[in-house]
């Protein structure tokens, strides 16, 4: 079995960037998306599911030459985030655990994710798995096997979120300093900020 999958949940709308898709912003020299999924990529062996939506055929092409890497559509992107993690559980192959991450996260490191992935297995793991600075938590979680189905159990209320909230006995947060966990671009303001004070334009 697959020690590590990943999930990348890129399907929203982006409401609050106008008419840009932030996902398609450059981080450097490429798109945002594609920036994510290399840091993945480089911190993890198993395959990479990327969770597409509004603008599905211009995300898709900017990560699918990735290496196992693949992208699934999820036709009710417009209900919510939670329907996206629901698509991409039930796309992604079965494996020790699945790691749940946000397209829109740029400052996140290969380094951050294996980090998180250790401090994981070194303390509970049979527990999710989430960073968190005091009462912020960030992402990506980390999913065992055995607990993977009850985020899909409930058709109605499907995803992460509730769950985690309403299960703490699940739940193991992980005290990580890195700024990429808790930092995700909303904004075009935010995204011109980032990129002054990380020097992540082209």
């Amino acid at each position: 079995m697959t020690e590590v999958a990943a999930i990348i949940l890129a399907a929203g709308l982006s409401r609050r960037m106008g008419a840009q898709n932030k996902l398609l912003l450059p981080i450097g020299e490429m798109p945002m998306i594609r920036h994510v999924a290399m840091q993945y990529r480089a911190a993890i062996n198993g395959p990479i599911t990327v969770v597409t939506g509004h603008d599905q055929a211009a995300v898709t092409a900017t990560v699918q030459d990735i290496a196992n890497t693949s992208c699934v559509f999820n036709p009710d992107y417009e209900t919510g985030q939670q329907t996206s993690v629901a698509v991409g559980l039930q796309n992604t192959q079965l494996a020790d655990v699945t790691l749940i991450g946000l397209g829109d996260q740029p400052l996140l490191r290969s380094a951050d994710i294996v980090a998180l992935l250790t401090a994981h297995r070194s303390e509970a793991p049979k527990k999710i798995s989430i960073p968190a600075q005091g009462d912020t938590r960030g992402n990506p979680i980390v999913v065992p096997r055995d607990v993977r189905p009850y985020l899909t159990a409930d058709p109605n209320k499907p995803g992460c979120m509730r769950f985690t909230r309403d299960n703490p006995n699940l739940v193991q947060r992980h005290t990580l300093q890195a700024a990429g966990f808790y930092t995700d671009i909303d904004t075009p303001d935010a995204y011109a900020r980032i990129c002054k004070e990380r020097g992540l334009a082209k």
